[in-house]
């Protein structure tokens, strides 16, 4: 096994604060000598972890793009490490950054200055994912027996993400963060976030702004809201508590036998007790009192969950590196060349067992509830919103062939129906007939590329290059790597 070191960047630009990673990454060659290169990661390690900024804006609804770029200079510096020592990465922008009129254009600004990076702009369900990746809860489930759900608590929002055997089966998101009510030094009320005043009425509490609050106070809004979002996660109860969620809500409750809970406000129910309005307000809001209440609830067990500590916490959704690999797709392939090259498409997986392809019904459930998730993690554009990767079908007969074509096509048209271009990409060698079987059902609206004999996972991103002899088509994977703790060394 052929293997190499390279050095990797990741960035985060979040609602209140702004963070950069360095990785080093060993890859090793998992294909045959015969075969082309299949690298993946077989170690990771993190060399440098920059200070915590806070976000720089232009007014509320602008990012600073220097200031941005003046921040990620002094870091490279401080890490000593210069751009060409990079070789991949990961640019994300979170939170309600992620709303921001020039976050396109940031994230492709940082791109340029940093190489060839995956880059995107992340909702609040993508972010929860993300976090759950970062946080270890993905990898965490698949070595238990049922779901554990990590919830990424900042300053704005709670994102929530449920994992079940190394697969996340659901997000949901809530108005609980350290900023939504603002205080000053000495216990004066600065600012309540609109967003949660129909909770706050519901459990007829007071808090405005101008208002002076004490301690005790503080502590039964922190304790209300973090058991209201424990309810809800838990299947408690879901009226009131289903008023702090923001966006869809859970379908039905999710039996959960673990938790963890990452992003500032886990990192702050590791700082103690909160004795005084000071330490209350000591970042000009009440996250550590959301700490504090949190981990009381965790050491009272009064919730049917276990209670496990994330890999990662304030770091949580920081992306170690986007590591990439080139492949090229066969011959068989079904695309209309002037659609190429497409970079930085998300995967989302669509995995078949013997089960669904018998039964039309079983197999219309899975195909919708994948979509639905992936119009929850990527936004609805004009352009791909993911590449969907089919597995699990060997043998495929003409008839299923057409089934899957039907419910595919169907499916798409009516959940992205902004999208103009559908990507396929299958394991096995039926790209051209699925291809084929999805146009005459899609008569171009939306077009279809379908690629075979490429092997990519859940939360992969993928470039599609320009063909080849007409039809051989070069396929970049990119993985976003995730630093374990246990190789932890900043």
């Amino acid at each position: 096994m052929d293997e190499q070191w390279i050095q990797s960047v990741g960035i985060d630009v979040g609602t209140s604060t702004t963070k950069m990673i360095v990785s080093r990454l060993r890859l090793g060659r998992m294909s045959s000598t015969f075969s082309l290169p299949r690298y993946q990661i077989v170690e990771r390690q993190l060399l440098y972890a920059s200070a915590v900024h806070s976000t720089p804006l232009l007014g509320f609804d602008e990012i600073d793009a220097e200031g941005i770029g003046a921040i990620l200079k002094a870091e490279y510096e401080q890490a000593r490490i210069s751009l060409s020592e990079i070789k991949s990465g990961a640019v994300i922008i979170t939170g309600e950054t992620a709303s921001k009129k020039n976050a396109q254009h940031i994230v492709h600004l940082l791109a340029e200055r940093s190489g060839d990076f995956v880059v995107a702009t992340a909702g609040a369900d993508l972010e929860g994912v993300l976090a759950g990746k970062g946080a270890g809860a993905e990898k965490r489930s698949q070595a238990i027996q049922g779901t554990i759900v990590n919830v990424d608590i900042g300053g704005g929002t709670a994102n929530a993400a449920y994992f079940s055997r190394g697969k996340a089966i659901a997000t949901v998101t809530f108005h609980v963060g350290g900023r939504l009510i603002r205080l000053d030094p000495r216990g004066t009320v600065q600012y309540v976030s609109p967003n949660i005043q129909p909770w706050l009425d519901a459990k007829q509490l007071r808090v405005a702004p101008g208002q002076q609050v004490s301690v005790e106070h503080i502590r039964e809004i922190a304790g209300e809201m973090s058991r209201s979002m424990l309810d809800y996660l838990t299947g408690r109860e879901t009226q009131i508590s289903g008023l702090l969620v923001l966006g869809h809500h859970l379908r039905e409750p999710i039996p959960v036998e673990e938790l963890s809970i990452s992003g500032g406000v886990g990192q702050l129910m590791k700082e103690g007790p909160v004795q005084t309005i000071a330490d209350v307000s000591r970042y000009g809001d009440f996250g550590p009192m959301l700490g504090e209440v949190l981990q009381q609830e965790r050491e009272k067990e009064t919730y049917p969950v276990r209670w496990v500590d994330p890999e990662q916490t304030v770091r949580a959704t920081v992306i170690g590196a986007g590591m990439q690999s080139t492949e090229i797709s066969g011959a068989t392939v079904h695309i209309k060349p002037e659609l190429l090259p497409i970079r930085n498409i998300p995967i989302l997986k669509l995995e078949l067992s013997e089960e669904h392809v018998s039964d039309p019904a079983l197999l219309r459930r899975e195909i919708a509830q994948v979509y639905d998730l992936g119009a929850r993690l990527f936004e609805q554009t004009a352009g791909v919103p993911f590449a969907l990767a089919l597995s699990g079908i060997g043998y495929c007969s003409y008839q299923l062939l057409q089934t899957i074509a039907q419910e595919l096509a169907d499916a798409y048209r009516r959940t992205f129906a902004a999208s103009k271009t559908m990507v396929v990409i299958c394991e096995t060698d039926m790209a051209k007939a699925l291809g084929q079987a999805l146009s005459l059902r899609c008569g171009g609206k939306p077009e279809i590329i379908c690629i075979d004999q490429v092997r990519v996972e859940y939360g992969d991103y993928i470039d599609l290059g320009e063909p080849i002899s007409g039809t051989i088509i070069p396929v970049v994977v990119k993985t976003l790597a995730f630093d374990e703790r246990s190789h932890e060394k900043g």
